[in-house]
């Protein structure tokens, strides 16, 4: 199992917590998702066929940015 760690700006409440966890849950091969509104960061375990750019581009398909990996 992979992990991933990146810090995530726009995330402002429990909404935008709710639609990116269900949005990259969404990807096959994503297991658990962590998400700290209180950092702006999110944790993400996944195995294949899920990669780190198909996760990359979830999550500013959702309308974050990715401030940091």
């Amino acid at each position: 199992m992979d992990t991933m760690f990146c810090s995530v700006s726009g995330m402002q409440n429990k909404e935008s917590k709710t639609q990116i966890k269900n949005a990259l849950k969404k990807i096959d091969g994503v297991s658990q998702v962590g998400v700290n509104l209180t950092t702006g960061t999110i944790q993400i375990d996944y195995n294949t066929p899920a990669t780190e750019n198909a996760i990359k581009d979830c999550i500013e398909d959702s309308g974050f940015k990715i401030v940091f990996e």
